[in-house]
């Protein structure tokens, strides 16, 4: 009996792309735009770097889409700034750098966005940046301080 030739491919990796200035105005709408009460999720996402750094005290923040239809924010960096981030709630700490930092204040973010609103496009969104996290360099730095 002859088995068929199965070729496995590696998984598509994920990109990050930075919105360009002009397009920032329809971030939000554009990416969140169905989920309930998505106008608040900008300041929750600083609310969360506040309490996980005692060194973020506001600033810039990029926005970024992904390639499997994710997005997310980070704050502007210079300088390749790192952040140290504590989370109180587990215990567990990190130098990350801003994207890192960025990615785990939106992850823990949409989590509880997502439980609040209990919308399955929240929950999506969390799972899109989540699985970008998976194969991000800081990785395990990034699921110690979310989990």
């Amino acid at each position: 009996m002859d088995t068929p030739n199965l070729q496995h491919s590696k998984p598509t990796a994920i990109t990050a792309t930075l919105v360009p200035d002009e397009l920032r105005i329809s971030f939000w709408p554009q990416y969140f735009g169905s989920i309930p009460q998505w106008i608040t999720l900008e300041p929750r996402i600083f609310a969360w770097m506040g309490r996980l750094s005692v060194d973020y005290h506001g600033g810039i923040w990029n926005f970024s889409t992904l390639s499997n239809g994710g997005a997310f924010m980070a704050p502007e960096s210079e300088n390749d700034e790192k952040w140290t981030l504590f989370n109180s709630m587990n215990g567990n700490g990190a130098e990350l750098t801003t994207e890192a930092a960025g990615i785990v204040t939106c992850l823990m973010a949409y989590s509880h966005h997502a439980c609040r609103t209990e919308c399955d496009a929240m929950t999506e969104h969390y799972y899109h940046l989540r699985d970008f996290a998976l194969s991000h360099p800081a990785c395990n730095a990034i699921m110690h301080l979310i989990d």
